[in-house]
């Protein structure tokens, strides 16, 4: 059993329908530096920066929603003699709407527990833009 599984998991790559594509000629060289979507905002009392990581989505027309991962960075200063970092790696979850190269974004994040205070989630507000819908020329 164990090689038959492993026997398939190893043909699997190989297995692929072929698909031709015909793209018009073009007489411009575009260049798309990143194909994400980077947000800021603020979320708990603090500023957060994230890039949209998996998602689900649907798009619809120039408009986009996704659903998913949030890789961020946060940043935020405690007050009191015991501190965190000021800037803190940290993933949430959360739905963000893009509309051409603008992104609205609400995003979940989740403040663990301490001595003192029970963990909650926070909601926040955050806007960005869509990388690959800004198109930038390629000097020739």
């Amino acid at each position: 059993m164990l090689k038959l599984l492993f026997s398939f998991l190893l043909l699997i790559p190989f297995v692929s329908k072929s698909q031709t594509s015909q793209q018009l000629p073009t007489k411009e060289v575009l260049v798309i530096p990143y194909w994400g979507t980077i947000v800021s905002g603020y979320v708990d009392q603090g500023a957060f920066v994230n890039f949209t990581g998996p998602s689900l989505g649907y798009g619809f027309g120039k408009s986009q929603i996704l659903f998913g991962m949030l890789p961020s960075l946060r940043f935020k200063e405690d007050s009191g003699t015991t501190k965190n970092s000021v800037v803190i790696p940290t993933l949430g979850i959360g739905i963000t709407y893009t509309y051409k190269a603008l992104a609205f974004q609400v995003p979940l994040y989740y403040t663990t527990k301490t001595s003192t205070s029970n963990g909650k989630w926070n909601i926040g507000l955050g806007l960005g833009i869509k990388m690959s819908a800004i198109r930038f020329k390629k000097d020739s």
